[in-house]
Parts: structure tokens; C-alpha cells; sequence
């Protein structure tokens, strides 16, 4: 079960005990010196608005009641500590095998929740050249025009067709070009 590469994880627990968990686990994971595997546990949250005696108030809501998400590297060790948590059932996946998350939808929910993901934050420049590899324009080259590093967004150019076009995209959709 020894993989040593840090992936997204996501556990079954009792309804309603998803902070528990969260909880529970954070103070495992100190307690039994596993920083080293487990490093972010999340209840998958957004915003919603509600309207109660003519007031409109934005509350929290579960994304997807009874899960948690856990960032760890899976060990037959990590696995022990996290599979033992109270409030938790199990991990999601075929049989035994507990399944990793895409990083590709990882980003996604993180974005959705307002959670910046570190690892997104590469260094680019203007003039630079980069590739596209997601979306409608994967696969095409061109030059960056503009970076807005505060909301992870960059502007490239690129030529297609015979005419140039900006399109904005988000950093997680270009890679630098490998020379």
C-alpha cells in the first residue's frame, strides 16, 4: 500500500459528524507524529444564501454530507491512523483499495470553496512563452500578456487561424514550455 506520493483522499463518516472527524483526526495525526504522511483534512463547504423573515443571510452548507477529504501519503501507517479515527467508516474506493482523488477535480473543489491550492503558485512573465493543457485551446502555444497573480488568472496570447486572440485562463491551465 506504500505509495509515498502526497494525494487527495476521501473518507466515509457518520452523517452529521464530519467536524468531528476533522477534529479527530488533526489531533491523531499530532498525537501519533503522522505530520510527516497526513497533512490537510477538509469538510467540503460552500456558501449559500438563504432567506429567513424577509433577511437574506449566507450560511455554510456540506458539499457532500458524510465525506471528508484527506491530503496524506497513503502508508499501511497513514491508512491505520486515518481508517481508526472515530466517526469515520471507511475510505471510498473498490473493495480494500482506497481510490485517490484527480488532481483536476481536487483544484476544482478547492477553487469552489475558496481554498487556494500552494502548489499553483509558479512563476511566470510577461513575454513568456507557455503551453495550454486545459480547456478549449489545450495543446496551443503563446506568449503571456498579462499576470493577475491575486486571483491565479494570466492572459496568452495566441495565434490562431491567421488572427491573434487574448484568452484568460487560470494558472493550473498552462504549463512553462520545456525546451
Amino acid at each position: 500500500m506504500t505509495e509515498n506520493k502526497k494525494q487527495w483522499f476521501v473518507v466515509h463518516t457518520y452523517s452529521g459528524y464530519e467536524n468531528k472527524v476533522k477534529m479527530n483526526l488533526e489531533r491523531r495525526t499530532e498525537t501519533m507524529h503522522m505530520e510527516d504522511y497526513i497533512f490537510r483534512v477538509i469538510v467540503p463547504m460552500e456558501d449559500e444564501v438563504i432567506i429567513r423573515d424577509g433577511e437574506r443571510k449566507i450560511v455554510k452548507r456540506k458539499v457532500y454530507p458524510g465525506y471528508v477529504m484527506v491530503e496524506m501519503v497513503m502508508t499501511d501507517d497513514s491508512w491505520y491512523v486515518v481508517r481508526n479515527t472515530t466517526g469515520v467508516t471507511g475510505f471510498v474506493g473498490t473493495g480494500a483499495k482506497p481510490v485517490a482523488l484527480d488532481d483536476a477535480e481536487v483544484a476544482m473543489l478547492l477553487r469552489q470553496m475558496g481554498i487556494d491550492d500552494p502548489a499553483v503558485r509558479l512563476e511566470y512573465a510577461v513575454g513568456e512563452q507557455v503551453k495550454v493543457t486545459d480547456g478549449s485551446f489545450t495543446g496551443v502555444i503563446g506568449t503571456v500578456t498579462e499576470i493577475n497573480a491575486e486571483k491565479n488568472r494570466i492572459k496568452v496570447q495566441v495565434d490562431m487561424l491567421g488572427s491573434s486572440a487574448n484568452i484568460e485562463l487560470d494558472f493550473r491551465q498552462i504549463a512553462k514550455l520545456e525546451y
